[in-house]
């Protein structure tokens, strides 16, 4: 089933979360008292959102779901990376409500965290095409969620994350240039990318950054001259304190590299990245080959999904300003069982 990939343990739900531990309480004590009273209906349950999005996180709930629901539940899902609609149905879960009624919070956690850093990633990724984007958002974002950050921005588009724990989440490798910290520590930028060439593999391609000591041009010429041919790109960094990364700046960098005949070293750009911003690069012809955002995606807020029980027993149900009934979404595609 390629298009969901669930069963891989990169998307395994953790232990905290099959326990029940970051579940809200009222689901804990309903399933209490519901087996207290011996019932336990068999429910169809759909989740949607009220907005438009780019869904992200559905890996892990399916993996969830298919270790807590029995043989004969059955789940509907639009698969990962797919564009929805308000209020079109993402997921149905059909099976005794007792099997997955402490797992609400979780599923719904995950698709909304997830679902809004890929919609996000998206916006970035669709202002830039065709240029390519890479994520440097995890520093904002909590160490115990940011491979989750990372992974949901490759599923919106990005072409690369910093993390390793997000590249192995995404199946690729991480990318990352060297920091203002190597530089700082070495007292030179040539120093600290000659060293980086000595001691890390051949195939990480070799990025300097320009911006620490010197003027941002100058920087990238004198790389350019020490490392010749191996030098892939050079990243702009500005901070805003002396007026952030320009599309005059990428200019003039460009035609500094081409006039010495560094045409090959490619120019990327990061810093305070929004789609907004990669706009003006784009229209005012700024020749930059690639963007490191971190902020615009880390930072974007959940998209909220819903879960509702629509069916008891094959009987329709809603709660008040709902439809009764299972709600129609040919898009969908049957996930579970397997067989």
């Amino acid at each position: 089933m390629p298009d969901f990939p669930f069963t891989d343990a990169r998307f395994a739900p953790s232990e905290a979360t099959l326990r029940g531990d970051n579940a809200d309480v009222y689901f804990l004590r309903t399933k209490h008292i519901l087996e207290a009273e011996g019932v336990n209906p068999r429910v169809s349950m759909e989740v949607f959102a009220r907005k438009h999005g780019v869904l992200a996180g559905m890996n892990e709930v399916l993996n969830l779901l298919s270790r807590v629901l029995p043989p004969d539940g059955e789940v509907w899902a639009l698969p990962e990376g797919s564009e929805f609609e308000p209020r079109e149905v993402v997921l149905r879960i059909t099976g005794p409500y007792l099997s997955f009624a402490i797992y609400e919070t979780a599923y719904l956690g995950i698709l909304a965290h997830e679902t809004g850093w890929a919609t996000a990633a998206r916006a970035c990724v669709e202002a830039a095409d065709p240029i390519p984007v890479i994520s440097f958002g995890a520093r904002h974002v909590h160490p115990d969620i940011s491979a989750r950050m990372e992974y949901a921005a490759m599923v919106g588009g990005c072409a690369g994350c910093a993390t390793p724990a997000g590249a192995r989440l995404a199946g690729i490798q991480p990318s990352g240039t060297i920091p203002h910290a190597l530089i700082l520590s070495l007292g030179d930028t040539v120093r600290a990318v000659e060293a980086f060439d000595r001691h890390i593999e051949s195939n990480v391609p070799r990025v300097a950054l320009v911006d620490t000591f010197k003027d941002e041009a100058e920087e990238s010429l004198r790389v350019a001259r020490a490392l010749g041919d191996k030098l892939w790109g050079v990243r702009l960094d500005t901070p805003s304190e002396r007026g952030r990364v320009t599309p005059d700046l990428v200019k003039e960098v460009r035609a500094r590299l081409d006039l010495e005949g560094f045409t090959h070293v490619k120019i990327f750009v990061s810093g305070g990245i929004t789609p907004e911003r990669i706009r003006e690069f784009k229209e005012a012809g700024a020749p930059v080959d690639g963007f490191g955002i971190g902020s615009a995606i880390s930072g974007a807020p959940p998209i909220d999904f819903t879960a509702d029980i629509k069916e008891i027993d094959g009987r329709p149900v809603a709660k008040r300003g709902r439809i009764p009934g299972i709600t129609p979404n040919p898009r969908l595609q049957k996930v579970l069982p397997t067989t």
